[in-house]
């Protein structure tokens, strides 16, 4: 048994317009699967594929009061595509953001409904990764949340510090999962959490229990009656195991 990420789930006042923001940021395509969700997605894209992760949009009545530790860091080919990317994005409506990062060589913005991310200066590991460089996880310890990731998904750990840890999937294409050491994780004003989805034929409770097994909980979050599952990691980050197909 085993899951995949396939997308994260951004919630918002106005599904639309950000998921067309992402949608133009990202070069990808827009589409519905009804009133008050917009999935964002590559062109000519067959959901799910590992070569992506893709970005599915929630209107909920109060974004601001939900909190996840999750953003996104998007790639660039070269300083020039770099300048050219964050002037773009701010085109769409994004703004650079100060979270008290000093001077780094990547840039902090956000979104138009305040969702932080990050435009990161030309890195190698990240030239074949797509549009999103890195799904990035703030946490406490990389360390324990990169056993229970790796335990929890099929994706694979290709390095581990005290200060950050990422995953890739086993496939060896589409962006990276990068849990980062935080000093106060739940600070950060991203409202944002993972989706993962079971394969064909694998069983979505079957699933759910081997994520209680190694440490996992169900979680509450006025979900009602639904199809997929919501639970948080071991430092209480919200995601959701979505049914299998």
């Amino acid at each position: 048994m085993a899951l995949r990420l396939v997308q994260v789930n951004f919630k918002a006042g106005d599904d639309s317009a950000l998921g067309q923001f992402w949608a133009d940021a990202l070069g990808w395509g827009v589409s519905s699967e009804g009133p008050g969700v917009t999935n964002v997605e590559p062109l000519d894209f067959t959901w799910p594929d590992p070569a992506a992760v893709c970005v599915d949009v929630v209107s909920v009545p109060d974004p601001e009061s939900v909190k996840y530790r999750v953003h996104l860091d998007l790639a660039t080919t070269s300083a020039d595509h770099q300048r050219e990317l964050v002037q773009r994005l701010k085109e769409l409506g994004a703004s650079p953001a100060d979270i008290g990062q000093g001077e780094v060589p990547w840039v902090v913005m956000a979104d138009p409904e305040g969702n932080l991310f990050c435009v990161l200066e030309p890195r190698a590991i990240y030239q074949d990764t797509g549009p999103i460089a890195t799904v990035v996880v703030n946490c406490e310890d990389p360390l324990a949340m990169a056993d229970f990731w790796g335990r929890a998904t099929d994706w694979t750990v290709h390095e581990v510090t005290d200060e950050h840890a990422r995953l890739r999937s086993s496939k060896g294409v589409g962006p990276y999962l990068e849990l980062l050491r935080t000093p106060e994780p739940d600070a950060l004003p991203n409202r944002i959490h993972l989706d993962l989805k079971p394969y064909p034929g694998d069983d979505q409770a079957a699933e759910v229990a081997r994520l209680h097994s190694l440490g996992a909980r169900d979680v509450d979050l006025g979900q009602g009656d639904v199809s997929w599952k919501c639970l948080t990691d071991p430092e209480g980050n919200d995601f959701c195991v979505l049914s299998p197909g």
